[in-house]
């Protein structure tokens, strides 16, 4: 199994990221997918989820109206669309999986 996920980067607040995650080593249309966050000295938090074929979908609170998760299923990929980013959304993102992680990649909002 592996996940690896790209996109990150510095931003400024009120800027836009888009994440990637490349799935391989499973059936990954069978799977919900999600991705966590983690920010220095706390612990990690789901971000969002989406089901195998994209129907149910579901973001913590604080994401809501900002981020939205997507899947393409042709190409094993998972995406995480952020806009209005803020400074307390940086942190290191996770991409998930029921067989594991990906190894993160590092969101920074800053100005």
């Amino acid at each position: 199994v592996q996940l690896v996920e790209s996109g990150g980067g510095l931003v400024q607040p009120g800027g836009s990221l888009k994440l990637a995650c490349a799935a391989s080593g499973f059936t990954f249309s069978r799977y919900a997918m999600s991705w966590y966050r983690q920010a220095p000295g706390k612990e990690r938090e789901l971000v969002a989820i989406i089901g195998s074929v994209g129907v149910i979908i579901n973001y913590a609170d604080s994401v809501k109206g900002r981020f939205t998760i997507s899947r393409d299923n042709a190409k094993n990929m998972v995406y995480l669309q952020m806009n209005s980013l803020k400074p307390e959304d940086t942190a290191v993102y996770y991409c998930n999986a029921p067989q594991g992680w990906g190894q993160g990649t590092q969101v920074t909002v800053s100005s």
